[in-house]
């Protein structure tokens, strides 16, 4: 024979009633994480004991949370129990004309999308190909502006560094020239000194000039001197005086 059905009142012994107690409470524990569990549920649980003491469970989500949540709703709900009915009523109509608006544009983007065309006609269709069309000729305008845009910076920027480069090649040829300048006048310099100090120069000033035959002088780089007569020549006694005689004249 089954059980027969309890009748529910409040149990008078105290220690039964605490045993069924912490019985209920840990089977009540157990079938709310099942259910949160099974059907993705988010779920808050708070028991309080005869004697104050709490015992709670909540899900992933938290119990402040739920809790919060909680709040809005009841807090939503009591603001529309207390409007009026007749503007409880446009509100509800007002829902209504926005819920079937929404599902319109929703059919309207499948169909754009190319889906869900079975059920239309030839003149629906005809008209979503020229809403396509049209739509395409405006992307492809808005396209080529913004590609010429591109092209406008692109050939600026060129510009640009086609005249910084040329700014740059004058600079460096003025910096050749310069380096150049540089090179050759010590090079011109120097030609007229080397030609002063060159050996066959400076022997020309210190070394001086002889005459065969005549006096001796000096060469102008030392200090000029008088003209000193030589000396008379030796008679040579292996020639006869008669042929000196004609030598000398």
């Amino acid at each position: 024979m089954g059980r027969g059905r309890v009748q529910l009142k409040r149990i008078e012994n105290k220690i039964n009633r605490q045993v069924t107690f912490s019985k209920r409470r840990s089977g009540l524990l157990k079938k709310a994480h099942e259910i949160s569990v099974l059907c993705d549920a988010d779920v808050a649980l708070i028991v309080f004991s005869t004697k104050g003491k709490l015992f709670e469970y909540s899900t992933d989500s938290g119990m402040d949370r739920i809790l919060e949540r909680y709040e809005r709703y009841s807090y939503a709900e009591r603001e529309l129990i207390a409007v009026d009915p007749e503007s409880q009523s446009n509100l509800s109509l007002e829902y209504t004309k926005l819920k079937g608006r929404i599902e319109i544009l929703h059919k309207n983007q499948r169909h754009f999308m190319g889906e869900e065309l079975d059920s239309l006609t030839l003149k629906e269709l005809q008209n979503l190909e020229q809403q396509l069309d049209s739509a395409l000729k405006q992307i492809r305008t808005r396209k080529n502006h913004l590609m010429y845009e591109s092209i406008s910076e692109l050939q600026k920027k060129e510009k640009a560094l086609q005249e910084q480069n040329n700014q740059l090649e004058k600079k460096l040829k003025e910096k050749e020239k310069e380096k150049e300048k540089s090179v050759t006048q010590p090079a011109q310099w120097e030609q007229p000194n080397q030609g002063q100090n060159s050996p066959s120069f400076v022997l020309s000033q210190t070394l001086p000039s002889l005459n065969i035959g005549g006096p001796y002088q000096v060469g102008d780089a030392g200090n000029e001197e008088e003209h000193q007569p030589q000396p008379p020549s030796r008679p040579n006694p292996l020639m006869p005086p008669w042929m000196l005689r004609h030598v000398r004249e």
